[in-house]
């Protein structure tokens, strides 16, 4: 069974030989944030396949910001090669909800809070509670968050 990690690895290999320096540098970046994962505890672990997705997840997410910020600063080709970059970096994780799916599971966890009996702006911390589990690495908690207030609201 192949790790992500060691897919990752294979990915920048044929990426070092195709001469893809975007992707190559990409995906160095993102081992090297991994590397420093495993060894920032107390002892050396191998991460597993969930928390190197969230890695990659921090990892694309600093991208976009990235590229919005240099956007706002008028270099639009820093914005291209983040974007590019986080791209890149989103094969990796899985598919994310659309918002249909992500309002779906937010409806059906404003129900679940309403029926504990949650009510008004209080309501946001259990509907938050019960989502975030069941969207986790499917959508970015600004989304989500985004959603609830939506529904809550509504």
């Amino acid at each position: 069974m192949t790790t992500l990690k060691s897919k990752l690895r294979e990915d920048l290999n044929a990426a070092i030989k195709e001469r893809d320096e975007l992707r190559s540098s990409t995906l160095r970046l993102t081992l090297t944030a991994i590397t420093q994962e495993e060894v920032s505890g107390k002892e050396k672990r191998e991460l597993s396949d969930e928390e190197i997705i969230k890695v990659i997840t921090r990892e694309a997410k600093k991208r976009r910001e990235a590229a919005d910020a240099f956007a706002q600063g008028d270099r639009p080709e820093q914005a291209e090669r983040e974007k590019a970059e986080g791209e890149i970096l989103a094969a990796y994780l899985p598919k994310q909800l659309d918002d249909e799916e992500l309002d779906r599971i937010v409806a059906q966890a404003v129900e679940e809070a309403k029926a504990a009996g949650a009510e008004g702006p209080r309501a946001m911390g259990q509907v938050m509670k019960i989502v975030n589990p069941k969207v986790a690495g499917l959508a970015e908690g600004g989304r989500v968050a985004a959603a609830v207030k939506k529904l809550l609201a509504g």
